[in-house]
């Protein structure tokens, strides 16, 4: 075929391609209406998941911290080292035993029985002189033995039993009954201080003051929390208690039905992931939001502000942390998914760990260390290795006790090393070791050859007798 025949070809085709190309724009684009639906009920299910994410969080604190006695306890426990709270019952303690002692009319007792014994008028206007400092006196030794009762470890052992006792009475308490060691009247939640009082009575009569065998059994109460809010309080409790073990899981299942049923999935996990944060952010401004409106709400005389404060902040500190940690997880999943996608930064940014890799692989490989047959066999299943390692830490965050901020970036950063050390080890089936480093040479062998360019049949063909080799001239 000439030339003129071929270009008439080529030109024929041109022409059919022109006309197929005319023929399919003039064709009507048909709409994927499919695409619309998708993307709505992509974006209905993450916003209602993101939604659900701080009543998800708030349900699990109901339903294990509140409701579980040991976890209860172990929220409290911190309370009994409270200088605050230590302040607070200590004035309620001191003030209950000081008024079923009656030191003024005790003292008094003790000068008229004096005075009837016939001592001279002189020294008994001694004694009653002396009566207001004796007064203070006892006044004095009570609240220190008081205080050094509260500040003990034994305070402390009894106040993890009493509220063991009574966590009973607090889980009736949030349930709407009433009665036991714990009760809400108006508005107020409080504990007995029986058992306290009890030990301080102990201590008294141990230390000499026998006039402490007259203290009769006392049930005072320390105010916990004090609200016009219980009853709002106790149907909140309720429903996230129902709630506590189903919500998190329909969160959970709305979210993933999102970011499945989206066309461009990667993104919809990040603005899935970023809405999470931003819930546990509205969280956390609602506490502190609260923890104001509460501490305005509690007269003084009931609760010290510093008490109060200490009893909400401890009450609510695993909350914060729940919180705390999954936004840190929603952080970590919405950069794994950036880094992983398709977008420039996130394209030179494994490029540039990619050649890091390779260039201490090729390092090692120099020195004699090489992974052989294990490291092809990584290479063909690293992918399987690298989500296996994704699912492991997602199961230890799940089933940890109280994961932390700190506890989810350290998962993070243990995952990303040993996903790091998978394609360290890596070794792809046609790569070729890099020699070791060769010391001087001795041998005519070792001498490197100049390079000789290759010659291609094509190009020997077009260079025609030029391209004959050496030493074969015709």
């Amino acid at each position: 075929m000439d030339q003129t025949t071929e270009l008439a070809a080529l030109r024929l085709r041109v022409a059919e391609l022109e006309g197929e190309l005319a023929t399919a724009e003039a064709r009507p684009v048909p709409v994927d209406r499919s695409g619309r639906w998708r993307a709505t009920v992509s974006v209905a299910l993450v916003v209602v998941g993101c939604l659900l994410a701080p009543f998800a969080v708030s349900a699990v604190w109901a339903n294990r911290q509140v409701s579980d006695t040991d976890r209860y306890v172990a929220t409290v426990t911190p309370l009994a080292h409270d200088p605050a709270v230590q302040a607070a019952v200590a004035d309620r303690v001191s003030v209950a035993i000081l008024q079923a002692l009656d030191v003024p009319t005790l003292t008094t007792d003790v000068v008229d029985g004096l005075a009837a014994q016939g001592l001279p008028p002189r020294a008994v206007r001694g004694l009653r002189a002396l009566q207001v400092p004796l007064n203070q006196g006892i006044e004095g030794f009570v609240n220190s033995s008081v205080s050094k009762v509260v500040a003990s470890d034994q305070f402390a052992t009894l106040w993890v039993e009493a509220n063991r006792a009574a966590h009973a009475s607090l889980v009736d308490l949030l349930s709407g009954k009433q009665g036991g060691a714990v009760t809400a009247q108006n508005g107020e939640v409080t504990l007995n201080l029986a058992p306290v009082i009890a030990q301080v009575k102990q201590r008294l009569v141990a230390q000499g003051y026998s006039a402490a065998k007259r203290i009769p059994p006392i049930d005072r109460s320390f105010v916990l929390v004090q609200s016009d809010s219980v009853t709002k309080a106790q149907g909140i409790y309720r429903l996230l208690d129902t709630l506590g073990f189903w919500l998190p899981i329909i969160a959970l299942v709305l979210l993933a039905a999102g970011v499945y049923v989206a066309r461009e999935h990667r993104r919809t996990l990040i603005g899935a992931a970023l809405g999470v944060v931003l819930g546990m952010l509205a969280l956390g401004v609602a506490l502190a939001v609260g923890r104001i409106y509460y501490l305005d709400a509690v007269p003084s005389d009931v609760l010290p502000r510093e008490a109060a404060a200490s009893v909400f902040d401890t009450l609510v500190r695993f909350l914060r942390t729940g919180l705390r940690a999954v936004a840190v997880l929603g952080l970590v999943v919405a950069i794994a998914a950036f880094f992983t996608g398709p977008a420039p930064t996130a394209v030179r940014t494994r490029s540039a760990l990619g050649r890091w890799i390779g260039s201490f692989r090729s390092g090692a490989e120099a020195r004699g260390v090489q992974t052989g047959a294990f490291g092809r066999w990584t290479y063909a299943h690293r992918r399987i290795l690298e989500l296996a390692l994704v699912g492991i830490a997602g199961f230890t965050l799940t089933f940890w006790q109280q994961p932390t901020g700190a506890i989810v970036i350290w998962t993070g950063v243990v995952v990303l090393v040993l996903v790091g050390l998978v394609e360290l080890v890596s070794r792809p089936p046609g790569a070729q070791p890099t020699p070791a480093a060769a010391g001087p040479a001795t041998t005519v062998d070792a001498v490197a050859a100049p390079e000789v360019p290759a010659v291609t049949p094509a190009a020997s063909a077009t260079n025609g007798d030029a391209t004959v080799g050496a030493g074969h001239r015709p």
